[in-house]
């Protein structure tokens, strides 16, 4: 009996392209996450630096032109735009009077990313001197 090994079966063939295939689809995953990931790190770089501007804002104000905030002041809505894709943020400005001469200055900025919501606070204390 004759039997000729110089090539592949038809059955070798297609486990190698199973194979193939479930190699190329788990690169493409990782691919796809990788994206979503940077995605989600611009977003928050994105809200670290609305933050840190808004803080700016109220550090470069006088003490006195600081006023208190009421219990819960509304959110003001900015929008912007990254990659091309408008994203809009929540931002929320804080202030307290925890001693007659110091201000505490809280912003919140908040946005939502598939169906979660993602917050960044920072807060800092303005005093007279």
């Amino acid at each position: 009996m004759f039997v000729s090994r110089s090539g592949f079966t038809l059955v070798e063939f297609l486990v190698a392209i199973v194979i193939l295939m479930v190699g190329l689809l788990g690169m493409l995953q990782a691919v796809n996450v990788a994206m979503d990931r940077n995605f989600e790190n611009i977003l928050r770089s994105e809200a670290v630096t609305l933050a840190d501007d808004r803080m700016m804002l109220k550090r470069a104000k006088t003490f006195s032109s600081l006023s208190t905030t009421v219990a819960n002041p509304a959110a003001i809505a900015v929008p912007q735009a990254i990659r091309g894709i408008m994203k809009n943020y929540s931002v929320q400005e804080i202030v307290s009077q925890p001693t007659s001469n110091s201000k505490q200055v809280v912003v919140t900025v908040s946005w939502r990313k598939k169906d979660a919501r993602y917050t960044h606070s920072i807060s800092s204390v303005v005093s007279t001197y």
